[in-house]
């Protein structure tokens, strides 16, 4: 994080304006527009299918849009040539539903991926730093273990610390409490709360978890299948209240179990 965003709790870290995203002729979101602020717990959600890890494809780059604009505290991410790209997700710190951690390599390997590919730091460096990024989320002592020796919770934790390697302004999670226990998805959440305080990185979560909206959000859109767009925005309590779009209100009482 540089000086400016630290000297300003306020700013606004993202900025999604008129965003059209395609797969060919097929429309998935039509026109959306939202920001987020620095240091913020965001969360996109809504039923299945409405686009929720399309936006997110979309905001770490791995998609690009078929009109509008993404901004990262004020740096236009959409129209970034591959090398300022590049530099731009070395900023993003992202755990997949499915953790993508290697199964044949160690949490010491797995880890340090992105220390590997983005720095020129020396194999015992990376080591220590695997060792405190693997401490942070509850696993120091871990790093000789492979994925196939974990729990799933414990498996979201190991990816979490990769995500953390390269100490990100931003960190997206897709579904990261989806196939947990509701002890074990109370856990990781959290531990989003913990990570956001502890390294002030901005956090974006995809989810339709209850649960989880109501305990760590600060403010979240909810994306529509129907419309291709947000049908609601803001604090999730505030909307319980105040919306009166009968699609939200379903969404937001549904059963807590989800």
């Amino acid at each position: 994080m540089n000086a400016e965003q630290d000297r300003n709790p306020h700013a606004i870290a993202i900025e999604v304006e008129d965003l059209n995203c395609r797969y060919d002729a097929e429309v998935v979101l039509n026109n959306i527009t939202f920001s987020v602020k620095h240091n913020e717990i965001f969360f996109v959600a809504g039923r299945s299918g409405c686009g929720k890890t399309t936006l997110l494809r979309h905001l770490v780059g791995l998609l690009h849009p078929f009109q509008g604009r993404i901004a990262y505290f004020g740096r236009d991410f959409t129209r970034a040539n591959a090398t300022e790209r590049r530099e731009f997700t070395k900023s993003f710190g992202v755990l997949f539903q499915n953790n993508a951690l290697w199964t044949d390599m160690s949490l010491l390997e797995n880890v340090s991926l992105p220390l590997v590919l983005h720095t020129q730091l020396s194999r015992d460096i990376r080591t220590e730093i695997v060792a405190l990024k693997l401490a942070q989320v509850g696993l120091a002592g871990y790093q000789d273990r492979f994925p196939r020796e974990l729990s799933g919770g414990m498996q979201k934790r190991a990816a979490l610390a990769r995500a953390l390697a390269l100490d990100p302004d931003i960190l997206f999670f897709d579904e990261p409490t989806a196939g947990l226990d509701p002890i074990t998805a109370q856990q990781i959440d959290h531990l989003i709360v913990q990570v956001r305080e502890t390294v002030g990185a901005t956090v974006v979560v995809v989810s339709h978890s209850l649960s989880s909206i109501f305990h760590i959000a600060d403010r979240m859109i909810l994306l529509d299948p129907e419309s291709k767009g947000i049908i609601a925005s803001g604090a999730p309590a505030e909307l319980v209240k105040s919306s009166g779009n009968p699609k939200v209100i379903e969404f937001l009482k549904r059963d807590l179990g989800d």
